[in-house]
């Protein structure tokens, strides 16, 4: 199953997993998923030519299955990190990284995390237990998230646009962000 259109969320910083669960669960969110570990693989060429143009290619696995992803240049709107993003679903991700492979592209970076999927309203709400800390991802339309966040207790000054990798790179680690 596949899914195309536009992303538009924010990171937020919390103290640990319980105060995120508490915060979301007092919003009255839904459970989607439980708890679950993620293995992602960003993808590019020898040129980075992806990079340089700001978009993004990655395998996630989720144990047995797993999700290919494309995310177009990113946008700030009104403090949100917006971008177009196509997904679908692979009964095999170690065969699509060979594809991958095959056509010329390299794994560049790979992150870690173990996450959880609620929603509330029209947003999604995810808490990610990370090796640089735990975040909410607050996703839906830009309005949406500015309600949420704020619902949460955090105002556009607490957002952070910045990906995983990005953040990992601004910590002054080297290599993937993976759990010892």
């Amino acid at each position: 199953m596949g899914k195309s259109g536009v992303e538009s969320e924010v990171k937020l910083r919390v103290a640990d997993a319980a105060e995120a669960r508490r915060l979301v669960l007092g919003l009255g969110a839904t459970l989607r998923r439980a708890r679950h570990f993620e293995d992602n693989v960003i993808f590019d060429d020898a040129a980075g030519s992806l990079r340089t143009w700001g978009t993004v290619l990655r395998v996630r696995h989720t144990g047995a299955d797993g999700v290919l992803t494309y995310k177009g240049p990113r946008e700030l709107v009104e403090g949100v990190k917006s971008r177009q993003e196509i997904e679908t679903t692979l009964g095999d991700p170690a065969a699509a990284e060979g594809v991958l492979q095959a056509l010329g592209y390299r794994p560049v970076f790979r992150y870690q995390k173990h996450r959880e999927v609620y929603a509330h309203g029209e947003v999604e709400i995810v808490v990610d237990e990370t090796p640089i800390g735990v975040f909410l991802e607050v996703e839906g339309a830009v309005a949406a998230v500015h309600e949420t966040a704020a619902a949460l207790g955090f105002g556009p000054g607490d957002y952070i646009a910045e990906s995983y990798a990005a953040l990992w790179s601004a910590s002054g680690r080297t290599g993937d962000m993976t759990f010892p």
